[in-house]
């Protein structure tokens, strides 16, 4: 079966609800994928070259617009915490380094993000680079995850100024889709000396100023084509199943990477980008 035959079975046994079971769909990828290793950006683009749904106005609004129910998610969880660092960051070092730090590891990405803006839309989101992207990324979780690292840090909050910044440098690699902001972050954390559950934790303070940011970029940057008109209830499914799905996934990823390895992770990524190359030439 061509790649093209298998996208129109999907799409006719999809049925008269067809936007709303595409929205569910991608709502629910964007929350499972946002905050773990395997790129939210790659698995996206994937599926709506599956869907059929991404070449219009409509479909890249939406791609933008549903990410923000994943950031409402994770600041859902982290509000309490959230709330602490505002209250006492001007009363408490400790506190006001600890946004310092989120600050420095943001700069670098945002910088890299703003000025290469245009050539990482026209260059970089192509499949083929997502496919590649995450087949290399999966082999670098498995080579981290048999690296013997000793972790001198067991608490995000507690990394030195400068191991912020360096992290920052590292998640700068995550502008090419399919590598994955989360795994740059936690591969970054890990190989300057965190343990396997702060490098995650890291990886949620980060993606709060670095998601907002981005989000509101993308969505200055496409004022001019986001298409809403009667696509509300759409909108608003992908946005539902964004969030609750993001929401799980913050909630349970810590405990799990407190147990287990980054292998499943990785091999997701790698059997993914395989098979995703497989159909771009051969289906």
């Amino acid at each position: 079966m061509s790649f093209d035959a298998l996208k129109a079975a999907i799409l006719g046994a999809i049925g008269p609800h067809i936007d709303l079971v595409k929205a569910a769909v991608l709502g629910l990828v964007e929350g499972l994928t946002e905050y773990l290793p395997v790129s939210s950006t790659g698995h996206l683009l994937l599926m709506q070259h599956v869907l059929g749904w991404g070449d219009n106005d409509f479909g890249k609004s939406f791609a933008v617009l549903i990410q923000l129910g994943a950031i409402l998610a994770l600041l859902t969880i982290y509000f309490g915490r959230l709330w602490g660092l505002a209250t006492s960051m001007f009363t408490q070092w400790a506190a006001a380094r600890f946004v310092i730090g989120v600050l420095l590891a943001f700069l670098p990405a945002a910088m890299v993000g703003a000025i290469a803006y245009g050539f990482i839309k026209s260059a970089l989101f192509d499949l083929r680079v997502v496919c590649i992207s995450l087949i290399i990324g999966g082999f670098v979780l498995l080579w981290v995850d048999r690296l013997s690292l000793k972790a001198r840090y067991h608490d995000a909050t507690d990394f030195p100024l400068p191991m912020y910044l360096g992290i920052g440098v590292v998640q700068c690699i995550s502008i090419i889709p399919g590598v994955s902001r989360a795994g740059a972050t936690i591969v970054g954390a890990m190989l300057f000396g965190a343990d396997r559950r702060s490098a995650a934790e890291f990886s949620f303070w980060l993606a709060m100023p670095t998601m907002v940011g981005a989000f509101a970029y993308e969505l200055y940057k496409s004022r001019g084509s986001v298409a809403l008109d009667g696509n509300a209830t759409v909108i608003a499914v992908g946005f539902a199943f964004s969030f609750i799905f993001g929401w799980i996934v913050v909630k349970t990823f810590l405990r799990y990477v407190q147990r287990h390895s980054f292998a499943v992770f990785a091999w997701w990524r790698i059997l993914l980008g395989s098979f995703g190359i497989y159909a771009l030439y051969f289906m």
